[in-house]
Order: C-alpha cells, then structure tokens, then sequence
C-alpha cells in the first residue's frame, strides 16, 4: 500500500515536472523475477524505472545512503531499496541481486557503473547474465531518455526537460542461459536499438 502510494504521487510529479512518457511496460512481466537492465542517466533513473510499472521494483543503494539520516534510511528501505558496501558486481551484491531475485521479485541494475557523461548509452559491466541465469530471471531491457538533459551530474539540481523511458523486448530465462556471456552485447544492442527508435521520432 505505502508502495503504491509513493509510486502515484512519483509518477503524478514526473509527468507534469518532466512529461514522463513510459513505453513498453507490457514488456515486463508482472509476475515471476525479472532483472530491468538500464542505462544510468542521473539520479532519477531508479524512480523513473519503477514508477511505470504494474509491480515493485527493488534497487541497489550505496550504503552511504542509509548512514545520513535514519528518516530517509527508512524510507528508502520502505521503498525496497537494499545496500550495498561495494561496487556492483562484487560477491556481496551479486549474492544480494540472486536473492533478492530467488524470491519472484523485480530488480533493477544499471551496470554502466556510474552516471553517463555525455547522455549516450556507455559500455555495459558483464555480470548482471549470470546474476539472470542462477536466478532463473527474465531479462528487460530499459532505455531512459532525456533525464541526462533534465538532470546532468554537474547540476546541483534538475530541470524541466522531458523524459521517456522504454521497455524492450524481454529475454525469457532460457534464452538467457544459452546466450551466456553474450548476453551483455545482446543487451548493449537492444538498447542502442531503443535509443534510436526514441531518436527518430
């Protein structure tokens, strides 16, 4: 219920701050785990990746995060997000992503690592497959668009830019096991794929 609050009042705000427009939610399966695999453009991207969907959605979090104030530690714990002590992909948080994911839920990971620089889609970090594969998760791929423009990481604060993000195809747990390693290029493509369609209209 508090969920379901909090991601209407997010989605109200975004769509009149920014003009959010999400595409392709019908991609992401309601039940069952799921891994939404993400460009990282500022510091909206979790809000903006869960606020369009029919299901929760859980993150990652530097655990920083939870150590400057206990009001907005129990916040953020509310709103399913989980620390993290080290970089992505490190043996905590993969064990931490497979759990997470074991028990049906959605989780999303943006493994470029850190915010882009320029707005384009970076270099995905291999990891987030065999995450996919011991969890028996569908893969979504997830593009957003407009929010390095709305919020670039050399701003203090946002601004009023229009935002989409789309949802592409998703890659059942069968494809994903037999992609293996080569999933991370099969991703990297979907997205660029995803960014062209939003660039051409």
């Amino acid at each position: 219920m508090w969920y379901s609050f909090c991601q209407f009042w997010c989605q109200m705000s975004l769509v009149l701050a920014f003009r959010l427009r999400v595409d392709g939610r019908e991609n992401v399966p309601r039940r069952g785990p799921v891994l939404l695999v993400s460009n990282h453009q500022s510091f909206l991207d979790p809000v903006l990746i869960g606020v369009g969907l029919a299901r929760p959605v859980h993150y990652l979090a530097r655990s920083s995060l939870f150590e400057s104030s206990k009001i907005f530690s129990a916040i953020i714990r509310s709103l399913n997000a989980v620390p993290i002590r080290r970089e992505a992909f490190s043996k905590e948080s993969v064990r931490e992503c497979i759990d997470i994911l074991s028990r049906g839920n959605a989780l999303a990971l943006f493994p470029e690592g850190t915010r882009t620089r320029d707005g384009r889609v970076g270099r995905l970090r291999a990891g987030f497959g065999m995450i996919a594969a011991r969890s028996g998760s569908t893969v979504v791929p997830a593009l957003i668009q407009g929010a390095f423009e709305a919020w670039p990481r050399s701003h203090p604060l946002p601004s009023t830019r229009p935002i989409r993000v789309r949802f592409g195809r998703a890659i059942g747990p069968e494809e994903v096991r037999r992609l293996g390693r080569s999933i991370t290029e099969r991703v990297q493509r979907e997205l660029a794929a995803l960014e062209s369609k939003v660039k051409a209209r």
